[in-house]
């Protein structure tokens, strides 16, 4: 098995614009023990530990109380209480990567003394308030200290308490008002849905019916409908139904409100939308005759937790035979198979977005905090969690390997116009301290000195990808259904 040292080499390459203390020196190399043990730590593991529990808990509490002391504290005094804790905490970022990974390893190998241990000296030197490497180590920290525990322990709902409803739908909303992170996603496949539109109204009778295999909030559709009203007219207005799959009824209830709402300033177009729970039959899709269908798969194939689940639905999908599909997935979200590999492409993605904030609020901001505790660090403790996570999954790892997957189900790639690519530029022109558009392969690429969101093409011009410096957040790309020539 890989040495320590070489994935913390790879951990010190994170792009982290505020880690500036590169004079660390470097760990010295521990070999995982060759056992390999399973993530389902008995309470057993953790007997004769109570005590290192409790000072665990201990030290988590004080570091909250960094968090409620920025609360309570009064106007001017806010940007005071920020400068002390990030003065107090600077210059640790790489210390407390290093400890991060030492401290995954020791759950790696079920360590669990030595895990508690390190995490009682992590939350020693982390705050929610500090900058960005010391906020994700916090959240990692706590996920780590969840699957330590377990659902059956009575400390873990502590730790991983879930953000409400009304909480995450916040952070939500915030996130996609101040980041282009979701809208560069949205508006990027709604080009390509209105292109595969326009290419059969000689013969789908202005009829479009999208399958959203993930509607959530319906964030992605304002924009669409208004696209599609303004190409219509009183004399020849556009059908649009969306059909989305939801978590809950009344998520779906709440969401078909709210474009329902938006759709009346539509004047020339008509709108209809259908709500399905997760797992219902696609044979419940009412379909009209000739209509140009597009199934969305934005951020949906990374929430399946088995290759059967993703392949179901990849056949799914071909049986519909839809003119396009749509597929955004998450980079960061892949699960290689050891623990760690998977930690630490969890620990480059979050990072990054941890840092992209910058770009979009203050440090100081309650805005931001919401946004990374009910959102972001939701994302990471569900993803190191015990009970989500499943040895023997093989989601795909690259763009690469979901090309060969998308392929082998039947569909072949669509490249995105250029259209598609000056939208997304422009996107982040207006968003964003905004990075030229980049070409795999191009020497600037691999420089860790780049600032801001950029945008990438790659796969020939196939798919786009949103970056944060030189790590690649998301990528957008387009399929239709083997043509047999």
């Amino acid at each position: 098995m890989e040495d320590i040292d070489e994935e913390g080499d790879e951990l010190l390459n994170l792009s982290l614009a505020i880690v500036t203390n590169s004079g660390g020196e470097r760990m010295k190399k521990r070999k995982r023990r060759d056992n390999t043990t399973s993530s389902d730590f008995s309470s057993s593991s953790y007997e004769g530990c109570e005590g290192k529990i409790f000072s665990l808990l201990q030290m988590r509490e004080q570091m909250l109380k960094l968090e409620h002391k920025k609360k309570r504290g009064g106007g001017g005094n806010d940007n005071n209480i920020y400068d002390d804790i990030v003065d107090e905490l600077d210059g640790k970022g790489l210390q407390l990567i290093r400890m991060l990974l030492i401290t995954a390893t020791a759950v790696n190998e079920n360590n669990v003394s030595s895990a508690f241990e390190n995490l009682t000296e992590l939350y020693k030197s982390v705050s929610l308030c500090g900058d960005s490497v010391q906020r994700v180590v916090a959240y990692f920290a706590d996920g780590l200290a969840a699957r330590l525990l377990t659902r059956k322990s009575p400390f873990f709902d502590m730790i991983s308490k879930e953000p409400t409803h009304e909480e995450e739908f916040v952070a939500f909303t915030a996130l996609y008002r101040v980041s282009p992170y979701y809208q560069f996603a949205h508006f990027t496949a709604n080009q390509a849905i209105i292109e595969a539109f326009e290419k059969e109204e000689d013969k789908n009778n202005r009829s479009l019916h999208v399958i959203d295999f993930d509607v959530s909030y319906g964030f992605q559709w304002p924009s669409l409908i208004q696209s599609l009203s303004e190409k219509g007219s009183s004399g020849s207005r556009i059908s649009l139904r969306i059909t989305g799959f939801g978590r809950s009824l009344d998520e779906l209830r709440e969401t078909e409100n709210r474009l329902l709402s938006f759709s009346k300033g539509c004047r020339n177009l008509v709108f209809e939308f259908q709500g399905l729970l997760h797992g219902s039959n696609l044979i419940n899709l009412r379909k009209k005759r000739n209509e140009t269908i597009a199934v969305n798969l934005v951020f949906h194939l990374n929430s399946l937790n088995n290759d059967i689940k993703i392949s179901d639905s990849l056949k799914s999908v071909h049986l519909l035979n839809p003119s396009i599909v749509m597929l955004v997935e998450q980079e960061g979200s892949r699960s290689p198979r050891s623990f760690l590999s998977r930690f630490m492409e969890s620990l480059h993605y979050f990072a990054a977005m941890f840092d992209s904030l910058d770009d979009c609020l203050p440090l100081e901001s309650t805005e931001r905090l919401r946004i990374e505790k009910n959102h972001m660090g939701k994302e990471i403790k569900s993803m190191l969690n015990y009970d989500n996570i499943m040895e023997d999954r093989k989601t795909e790892k690259s763009t690469e390997t979901w090309k060969a997957r998308m392929e082998s189900h039947g569909f072949e790639g669509v490249n995105l116009s250029s259209k598609s690519k000056i939208q997304a530029r422009l996107l982040l022109k207006i968003r964003t301290h905004y990075c030229p558009l980049q070409f795999e392969g191009d020497g600037s690429n691999g420089s860790s000195t780049a600032a801001g969101f950029r945008v990438f093409e790659r796969d020939d011009g196939r798919t786009l990808s949103l970056g944060w410096q030189d790590r690649y957040l998301l990528t957008v790309s387009a399929w239709h259904c083997h043509r047999v020539s």
